[in-house]
């Protein structure tokens, strides 16, 4: 029989290539997970992502604390700020907020933003689009029902944005947002002095930055060290001619 009569077959795969295929699935749907969370880093987020990292108004800058509400270190936060004359915005986790309503509604009452951290502080690293829609949306509803106001923002647990928690963020009508400086106020070794430098170092005008004002994720009593830094963050963006206020002022939307 001539070749051009013989009769099409498809090549079966061997069994190596069937495990390999299997392999590389996975990989491939981990891959799309965890891809956004290369904004994580600053050298990818600041440049290429400036709404992600918070980059806002020149004369301004954001001042936003994660992980409250904390019905021991919040207060003496808000107490501070009163003092200094600014408001701040607040990702709050929703587990926190719901056995703590009269703390987050005081921190609205003082002029303060509430956002949403997400409702528990979960390592985010298996794909779980519905646990991530619904603890996002079970904070945002949280925070309405305390509040009487939608929140805007959402700034997911550990700063790391999944494709799952930008899905669920966008769902529930949030805008994701990290930052531009931090302190790392979340170590032991953290002291006022150490979180001050972390911050004006990397602070620029249009810059977000983020402390904490509990330390249940974190180092016990590591919150003093964010509130002793306090003042003399907002006394030196003062001196550069910057306001210092909550997101919502910031220019970003």
């Amino acid at each position: 029989m001539s070749e051009h009569l013989i009769p099409w077959r498809t090549p079966r795969p061997s069994a190596r290539a069937l495990s390999t295929a299997a392999a590389l699935l996975p990989l491939g749907l981990v891959g799309a997970h965890v891809g956004p969370a290369a904004t994580w880093l600053p050298a990818v987020r600041l440049p290429l992502f400036p709404r992600l990292a918070g980059t806002g108004a020149p004369h301004h800058v954001a001042l936003t604390f994660d992980d409250g509400p904390d019905p021991v270190a919040t207060p003496r936060f808000l107490d501070a700020l009163d003092g200094l004359g600014v408001r701040a915005t607040f990702f709050v986790l929703g587990e926190h907020a719901v056995r703590h309503p009269a703390l987050v509604a005081e921190t609205a009452r003082r002029g303060h933003e509430i956002a949403v951290h997400g409702w528990r502080h979960d390592r985010p690293w298996h794909p779980a689009l519905a646990r991530e829609r619904e603890g996002v949306a079970r904070t945002a509803r949280a925070v309405h029902d305390l509040t009487g106001r939608r929140p805007r923002w959402y700034r997911p647990p550990y700063g790391i944005l999944t494709s799952s928690r930008w899905l669920a963020a966008r769902q529930a009508g949030l805008r994701p947002v990290l930052w531009s400086a931090w302190g790392k106020d979340w170590r032991a070794d953290a002291t006022a002095r150490s979180v001050h430098a972390l911050v004006t170092a990397q602070l620029r005008g249009g810059g977000t930055i983020l402390l904490h004002d509990s330390d249940r994720q974190s180092a016990p009593g590591c919150w003093r060290a964010a509130l002793g830094a306090l003042p003399g963050i907002v006394g030196d963006c003062r001196e550069a001619g910057l306001a210092v206020g909550p997101l919502g002022e910031h220019g970003i939307g």
